[in-house]
């Protein structure tokens, strides 16, 4: 079939009304055919020869052409779209290399199986561009709501028919049972957009924590506004879930407004959600507070935070242990995702047992170790000392506070403290070197006896062998694994030390052994404040 003057037009019809169909640039079209016929030229002519075609934007008249390079004599290796200096001379006047010579050669004569291989390109470049356009269309569309039709169900997955295009709604993204039907109705919100092999992947759910929080926003015009913001959300999707709002309007109530008149707009979301129970909360900066409003409708009689390690400990009333943790621990599990804590709910009773027992622990710290009575001990405790190095070097005046002890008592308190540590770090240091700790560690500041024997046993014997740790391997850290908090115990913990502490250590052995130039980590220091000044300035 040649590509005749009565079909030339034609070809300007077909590009345009497959573009109108498909909804994709005409000129994506034309190119795609230029290609196929440029394919199908090259098995005429040869597939070494560098066919190219140019299609008349007006006129529809295709033009072939064979295009040569001109190249140095020594790197000349296909004959059919190369050529040497020397040769070009006969095309150019002066030619140099790089320069191209064009020639037209005549329009292609396209059999049968050329003109379907044509046809088989044009359909891909096509497809290409629809998935293109597809993806451009979509992409901006994550983290928002979607309405789409059902158009039929694979293995539990729900395709939706979106307008331009298809999306898909996993069975693991359905709430509940929830079934659905062709033509049915449906509102999803689009979690993800992908670029895949097969065409841009839209993905749906109404399982996301996001799906109800975009609900609220379309429901309470003040969210939309920005008045209030939604600032955590917790879901148990098709059974419960919970919500942190705040308003930046004293004059609107948060909860309120979420809740609307009789409580017109939170139902709407219910509805949507399957009957879903949501708890709308008043979000608060204090995480204790904001922790006692979460985990209601039970009472809370005190909260202890640990930040450092992530966790939480809040004390009920026995009465109130099942309210606080909930039906299968639901209450507690979303109260800890709203506030991105680990929490221990822990009875009036169990807290009271548990310091009991840390009250007999160190009590019978200071019996063994200092030779005091029962009593004694236990009023060293309740004035709050925990440890012997408290009791060894704190100021007289905190001694002498204590109800019943004079001068001569707090100063042969202090002696016996000071001597037992002595011989604990005496103790330690012969251990230490028994394991071959090297001179360079005795030597570092900052470490004690006891510290070095633990480092020690652990194969830690050298400066150089300390400055290769990292800080949580010495104070302890917490990991995420599988979605849970995971205690990871440090060598040097049981001494109190903190993260910081153990970067500082660190940090300085390096310093001594060369490793770490400490004007480069003064001018890091200097470049972080500024930053931090320059992000306070733009807030």
């Amino acid at each position: 079939m040649a590509i005749t003057s009565a079909n030339q037009l034609e070809l300007l019809q077909t590009a345009e009304a497959v573009a109108r169909e498909k909804m994709i640039d005409p000129e994506l079209v034309i190119e795609a055919m230029e290609d196929s016929l440029a394919r199908a030229a090259k098995s005429r002519y040869g597939t070494e020869m560098d066919i190219r075609v140019s299609i008349d934007r007006k006129t529809g008249r295709a033009t072939f052409t064979r295009v040569r390079t001109v190249v140095e004599d020594d790197l000349l290796e296909n004959y059919q779209a190369e050529l040497t200096v020397a040769q070009a001379k006969q095309y150019l006047d002066a030619p140099a290399v790089g320069d191209e010579i064009v020639d037209e050669v005549p329009p292609v004569d396209l059999g049968r199986i050329a003109a379907q291989s044509a046809k088989q390109v044009i359909l891909q470049r096509v497809r290409e561009a629809e998935r293109d356009r597809q993806y451009e269309e979509f992409k901006d569309r994550a983290g928002t709501i979607l309405n789409g039709v059902v158009k039929r169900e694979e293995y539990g997955n729900i395709i939706v028919d979106i307008g331009r295009g298809e999306a898909i709604l996993r069975r693991n993204e359905k709430i509940g049972r929830e079934s659905y039907r062709p033509n049915d109705r449906i509102r999803a919100y689009v979690k993800d957009v992908r670029r895949e092999a097969r065409g841009p992947q839209v993905f749906l759910s109404r399982t996301d924590p996001q799906f109800m929080a975009e609900l609220f926003k379309m429901e309470v015009p003040e969210i939309y506004d920005g008045i209030i913001e939604i600032k955590a959300v917790a879901r148990d999707p098709g059974s419960r879930a919970k919500i942190g709002v705040i308003s930046y309007d004293n004059s609107i109530d948060p909860v309120g407004a979420c809740v609307g008149m009789r409580g017109s707009r939170v139902q709407a979301v219910v509805g949507e959600l399957q009957g879903e129970k949501i708890d709308i909360i008043p979000w608060n900066e204090d995480q204790a507070t904001f922790l006692v409003n979460a985990l209601q409708p039970a009472e809370v009689s005190k909260v202890v935070i640990d930040e450092e390690a992530g966790k939480i400990e809040v004390v009920v009333p026995d009465e109130q242990l099942s309210l606080a943790i909930g039906r299968r621990g639901q209450n507690v599990r979303l109260a800890s995702q709203l506030t991105g804590l680990d929490i221990d709910i822990l009875t009036e009773a169990e807290e009271s047992q548990r310091r009991q027992a840390e009250f007999a622990l160190r009590t019978k710290l200071f019996v063994d170790s200092l030779d005091l009575d029962e009593f004694f001990a236990q009023l060293l405790v309740a004035e709050g000392f925990t440890s012997l190095e408290e009791v060894a070097y704190v100021d007289m005046e905190e001694l002498l506070s204590i109800e019943g002890v004079d001068s001569d008592t707090a100063s042969e308190l202090q002696a016996r403290a000071q001597d037992v540590i002595e011989a604990q770090n005496r103790r330690a240091l012969e251990a230490a070197k028994e394991l071959g700790v090297e001179q360079s560690l005795f030597d570092f500041d900052g470490l004690t006896p006891q510290m070095i024997e633990v480092l020690a046993q652990d194969g830690i014997k050298t400066l150089e062998d300390f400055a290769t740790c990292a800080d949580w391997e010495l104070a302890g850290g917490w990991t995420t694994v599988d979605g849970q908090r995971v205690k990871d115990d440090g060598l040097l913990e049981k001494f109190e030390m903190s993260l910081e502490e153990a970067q500082n250590l660190i940090m300085t052995a390096r310093i001594q052994l060369g490793w770490v130039d400490p004007s480069e980590l003064e001018s890091e220091a200097e470049e972080g404040a500024e930053d931090e000044n320059e992000e306070e300035a733009e807030a």
